[in-house]
């Protein structure tokens, strides 16, 4: 068996390898995180074996996990998806829930799937945090297009997150929206601090940006422990870290509304150059490739299910979207970035075998669809993109009068 330091050699050696190769393809066709995952299961115990998931190499996922998550709140606009879109946002994820509860329940029934509940809230989920890279390689972040993604996107995760603590738990439904309810307040509890410290006129805030350019980073220190004090009040609450993690995003876009464009280049340097490769190239270590080869009917099938239960929604509700005026080549873009899924399939399934519900083959398989969506769809929907750019997803209805 490889040691810790001979698999962390091979995660970072593959953490530089990716970029390179993926920047050699036209267009950005191929997301590195593709490329992270392929590579990792490759060098993983189920392929070659060079390089193991060990408990210090755990520690490090987690940490990536929890980095993403951050992230992807941090993105997050509270008043978009406070308002019109994000209203949509959250009767389409309802919808796909539905939908994906009915299909499962019907397939479960023939014996074609077993852990209904965790295989339902994975084919809701959208990876927000996979796709604001490519959205931000792309120049469609801040388009019409891209706020809606990323509308779609942050219910597409908080939206599972919250039903893995709900149903997933061991716990009674009532109990477990109880202990919700309890970390939330918890949390609440929490952001009132960094926003004390905010308080301008402070002596202690002077400090913190004395120190945030200097060898203290006192800004990245303050967001480190951020994360992981969410995720560790998830953690005694018996709560998935992504929801901690999640919290800490939000918290940390309240202290900054309008952002901090230094604290972001720290964060994306300290979370895409470490951390969250160290992620992506795990769960591809933890995909058993021989399960996935032998079923590979289940593998389309799941495919299909991602398409038809998330995707189908987003796209007709970006249809009956009256604010932006989208095409349907941009409405088809919305929904195939929408049904994007990975990091909470992988997290999804991951509690799904650790109680016992699901087998570590089918959980492969899952986890290989949750890969090939992010590998094709995100491809699919740039080739799609027409000539004039991200421009034409920025158009408006014009106001009365205009």
């Amino acid at each position: 068996m490889p040691s810790a330091g001979a698999s962390l050699f091979a995660i970072a050696l593959i953490a530089v390898l990716a970029p390179l190769l993926a920047g050699f393809v036209p267009r950005r066709l191929l997301p590195e995180v593709v490329l992270l995952l392929v590579f990792g299961m490759i060098v993983g115990p189920n392929v070659l074996g060079w390089a193991v998931d060990g408990s210090e190499v755990d520690l490090l996922r987690q940490l990536g996990l929890g980095m993403l998550f951050l992230l992807a709140g941090f993105e997050i606009d509270v008043s978009e998806i406070t308002g019109r879109g994000g209203r949509r946002a959250v009767v389409t994820w309802l919808v796909s829930l539905t939908a994906a509860f009915a299909a499962v329940l019907l397939l479960g029934r023939s014996g074609a799937v077993s852990a209904e509940i965790a295989v339902a809230i994975a084919l809701t989920s959208t990876a927000l945090g996979t796709l604001l890279p490519i959205l931000k390689d792309s120049g469609l972040q801040s388009s019409a297009l891209g706020r809606t993604v990323i509308n779609h996107g942050a219910i597409g995760e908080l939206g599972p997150v919250i039903a893995m603590a709900i149903l997933l738990g061991t716990r009674g439904d009532i109990e477990s929206i109880v202990i919700l309810g309890l970390f939330v307040l918890a949390a609440i509890a929490v952001g009132f601090v960094p926003l004390a410290l905010r308080r301008e006129g402070s002596k202690l805030l002077a400090v913190i940006r004395r120190g945030s350019d200097t060898t203290a980073q006192t800004t990245v220190r303050l967001t480190v422990l951020l994360l992981i004090t969410l995720t560790a009040i998830a953690t005694v609450f018996g709560l998935d870290i992504i929801l901690g993690a999640f919290a800490a995003g939000f918290i940390l876009r309240r202290v900054v509304p309008a952002g901090d464009e230094q604290l972001e280049a720290k964060l994306g340097g300290l979370a895409f150059g470490f951390l969250i490769p160290v992620f992506f190239v795990t769960s591809g270590m933890s995909i058993d490739i021989h399960a996935v080869v032998a079923a590979p009917g289940v593998l389309v099938a799941f495919l299909a299910l991602l398409v038809l239960v998330r995707g189908l929604p987003v796209f007709f509700a970006t249809r009956w979207d009256a604010e932006n005026r989208f095409s349907t080549r941009e409405q088809v873009r919305v929904a195939l970035y929408a049904t994007t899924g990975l990091p909470l399939i992988v997290a999804v399934t991951g509690v799904a075998v650790d109680s016992g519900q699901m087998s570590t083959a089918n959980a492969s398989i899952l986890v290989a669809a949750g890969a090939i969506t992010v590998l094709v769809l995100p491809m699919i929907a740039t080739l799609l993109a027409d000539d004039t750019g991200a421009s034409r997803s920025c158009r408006r209805p014009q106001e009365p009068g205009s």
